[in-house]
Parts: structure tokens; C-alpha cells; sequence
């Protein structure tokens, strides 16, 4: 069920491990899922808050929750994230969730879907 269902972006930035919002593709994601009636949380360590709600009108979270989550989606591979590793971003989710890669960072059988 996609109706209700929350999901973890992470990453909000134009590119990896740069604060830099202007022109990212992640806002345009975030409108076309939120069409869904999806809760969503963004979560970037790398954005100011303040910057993010002004530009985008998305409020960003401090702490991801864990075992929260129907669907986390790895929007922009910033090096925390990678660090953190494929195991540790599945724990965000519930059990059942969907974890996607966009960027296809982590090795294929990591992830649930990826580009």
C-alpha cells in the first residue's frame, strides 16, 4: 500500500557531501511522492533547516527513527551515509520495508531497488 505509507529520504542536496540546495532533483521527488499521500522525512545532515523549509517548503528531520519506515530511498550518497552502510540505513525500516538506491552505491544484492 502506497497511500499512508512513510518513508525516509535521504539526502536533500544537488550532490554528494556539498550543502548546496539550488536545482536538486531530490525537492522534485519529494512533490511527486507527497501526490501519494506518502509521509515522508528528509533527513541531510549537510543542509541548514532554515535554507531547505524557505527554498522547498520541506522540513527536515534531526535523527532518522529506527524501525519507522516502509520505504527508505538513498536520494544523495553523502560520504555519512555510506559510511553508515547498507545495513545500518535498513534498519530505519520496518520489517517489510523497501530500501532504494538511487545512485547505486552499495553492491546490488544490498538494496531492494536501484537505478
Amino acid at each position: 500500500m502506497i497511500n499512508g505509507s512513510k518513508v525516509l529520504i535521504l539526502g536533500l542536496t544537488f550532490k554528494e557531501n556539498c550543502p548546496d540546495i539550488r536545482n536538486t532533483k531530490v525537492a522534485d521527488m519529494y512533490a511527486a511522492l507527497k501526490t501519494f499521500n506518502i509521509q515522508l522525512d528528509v533527513f541531510d545532515p549537510w543542509v541548514n533547516e532554515v535554507e531547505a523549509y524557505d527554498e522547498y517548503g520541506i522540513e527536515l528531520i534531526g535523527t532518522p527513527l529506527n524501525k519507522g519506515y516502509d520505504g527508505i530511498i538513498l536520494a544523495v550518497p553523502h560520504n555519512d551515509f555510506i559510511e553508515m552502510g547498507a545495513a545500518k540505513i535498513k534498519e530505519f525500516g520496518n520489517d517489510g520495508s523497501v530500501f532504494y538506491d538511487v545512485k547505486s552505491v552499495f553492491p546490488a544484492n544490498s538494496s531492494d531497488i536501484r537505478l
